[in-house]
């Protein structure tokens, strides 16, 4: 078991965490948030520091939110309204209209 200390970009905190191994970079994480619910991250940087007690190596690892880096969620095309996209009445309009 290895506690990690986690760098959460997107909230701005930092936590110790304890994992069965060391997340690599470009790995998931699925991390419980302030609001109680789970929430998936990206590990977007590992790296070891030397313990102050002595020649022990510590993990940290770095994450942000998936989908909040720039580009990563592709975005929607604008919707067109129907009516006017077809210029005049539809379908919809006719039937209602009793014609």
């Amino acid at each position: 078991m290895f506690e990690i200390e986690v760098q959460n970009e997107s909230s701005q905190t930092q936590q110790t965490v304890r994992f069965v191994c060391v997340p690599r970079i470009g790995e998931g994480v699925r991390l419980l948030d302030f609001d109680g619910l789970w929430a998936s991250y990206d590990v977007i940087d590992v790296w070891y520091q030397r313990s102050p007690i002595g020649d022990i190596w510590v993990p940290y690892i770095h994450v942000r939110k998936s989908g909040e880096s720039e580009g990563a969620m592709p975005t929607a095309a604008r919707q067109v309204d129907v009516n006017q996209a077809a210029g005049g009445p539809t379908l919809a309009t006719a039937v209602a209209g009793g014609r």
